[in-house]
């Protein structure tokens, strides 16, 4: 016989309403605090969205950053910011530190004279300092780089609602925009609480969490359609536990899956790419969450008709956009 791993029985009758007010109520208060900490602590943006010049200097000596510093008073480059970089992927020997410089008065970044001043103001207390990467973003291209960023996750979620409530109806359309933003802001107020660097892959992060969210909603949404012809007499809530029951191995074996592929790179896909591997991973765990507690939540709240359609469509499932294809 061959061997199955199932992470959940073929058959569950989780009750996912049991604490609906306690769910629900987290995930709003996650929400206030996310955005009061956007607003009162804000985020810690990277060089795409605040301008200047960061530099990766990797040495084979593990200096202490104040050591830094010191060498790099004298130059008068005003705002600097040194941080240690650790990954484990880092041979023994390789000792990495992000310099963030802010742009230069009449400068639109940190010129390649300044930069060359910065290297050796370095090498004076490490010979072995190098400067494999560079990279320069000034203010004006910054500052349409947020705007940019805030029209896609917008667009983004504005055509998901469309969708959602073409294939659907309003009501799944509502709940799939809440969880989504849900989502969103979460993840962002955790960047924002823990001061981690947000830049433009975290933005590219944020769209993926809206897409694989929605994907994990609109198929429990596509259940619970079929369900509603089906089961004509059952209520709505039971109806929409039994949706969740009937859909949750699909639903664990995706969320699993998807993190074990995204903890692998968290740990060894180095430090260039772990801030948006972790937000791509706090997202599929709240997305995860968002899906079970949150959209059904809303839908429930909201009601759905079933006694308004004709007979006939109502036995298929369907209504007036049913037959638009994913």
């Amino acid at each position: 016989m061959a061997f199955r791993l199932k992470l959940v029985p073929e058959k569950t009758n989780i009750d996912f309403f049991r604490w609906q007010w306690l769910t629900f109520g987290a995930s709003v208060i996650a929400v206030v605090l996310s955005l009061l900490s956007v607003a009162v602590i804000g985020l810690n943006f990277g060089v795409d969205f605040k301008g200047g010049t960061t530099i990766r200097a990797e040495s084979t000596q593990n200096n202490d950053i104040a050591l830094y510093r010191e060498a790099l008073e004298g130059l008068g480059l005003g705002e600097v910011s040194i941080t240690d970089v650790f990954d484990p992927s880092f041979r023994a020997d390789q000792h990495v530190k992000m310099l963030r410089v802010a742009p230069q008065e009449g400068y639109e970044a940190v010129t390649p004279e300044v930069i060359t001043q910065i290297e050796t103001a370095l090498q004076t207390v490490d010979p072995s300092v190098t400067f494999p990467s560079v990279e320069s973003v000034g203010p004006k291209v910054s500052s349409e780089l947020i705007m940019k960023a805030l029209l896609a996750v917008f667009a983004g979620s504005a055509g998901i609602w469309i969708y959602v409530w073409l294939r659907f109806e309003w009501q799944f359309a509502v709940g799939c925009v809440a969880a989504l933003i849900h989502d969103v802001v979460v993840t962002v107020g955790v960047f924002s609480i823990f001061q981690l660097k947000f830049d433009l892959t975290i933005v590219a992060a944020l769209l993926t969490i809206l897409g694989y969210s929605v994907n994990d909603t609109v198929v429990i949404f596509d259940r619970l359609r079929e369900n509603l012809a089906k089961y004509k007499q059952m209520p709505l809530r039971d109806l929409m536990n039994l949706t969740t029951n009937e859909t949750l191995s699909r639903t664990i074996m995706t969320a699993t899956t998807t993190a074990l592929a995204l903890t692998a790179l968290l740990i060894f896909g180095g430090d260039v790419i772990r801030g948006f591997v972790f937000a791509m991973l706090f997202g599929v765990i709240i997305g995860t969450y968002s899906t079970l507690y949150v959209a059904k939540n809303i839908v429930l709240m909201l009601g759905v008709d079933r006694g308004d359609k004709p007979k006939k469509e109502r036995e298929r499932g369907e209504h007036e956009f049913a037959n638009i294809d994913a």
